[in-house]
């Protein structure tokens, strides 16, 4: 029987992303993206809650993260959950949510106009395969709430 492991956010980055390497070089890009939800309750009350999802990009995508986003910048992101578990040095078991944008069946692509930047303050105009682009507009129809 086959199974899918996929995820799908629209959000903003809260913060700059952190770039380390691999000691083969391979970049890895860590960020934290928020999504919200925004409802009016029985009462009528407008309500909002901001959801933040820890992110880990790979690759070609890890280098379009380097270089054009930054904190507040609007990303659309398709990966897969992953669950961390280990113990720390104190021994205490730890345990974090991440979301991981690696391999073909991820995108990372730029949300927004030129006006968000890229690097430096200038175009947004990254370059790849397929790995960022300004062309995706999200819909109605692309939000699932």
């Amino acid at each position: 029987m086959a199974s899918v492991n996929k995820v799908i956010l629209i959000g903003n980055l809260g913060r700059d992303p952190e770039i380390r390497y691999t000691q083969s070089g391979e970049p890895i890009a860590n960020f934290s993206v928020a999504t919200n939800e925004a409802w009016t309750d029985k009462s009528g009350q407008k309500q909002e809650r901001t959801e933040w999802h820890r992110v880990e990009v790979f690759g070609k995508a890890a280098q379009v993260a380097r270089d054009y986003l930054t904190k507040g910048r609007s990303v659309y992101l398709e990966g897969s959950v992953r669950y961390d578990e280990w113990t720390d040095k104190d021994g205490n078991k730890r345990n974090a949510t991440k979301i991981r944008i690696s391999g073909p069946n991820s995108r990372l692509v730029l949300l927004g106009g030129r006006s968000e930047g890229g690097p430096r303050g200038g175009p947004a105009e990254p370059s790849g395969e397929g790995q960022a682009t300004e062309t995706f507009q999200p819909s109605d129809d692309d939000v699932p709430f």
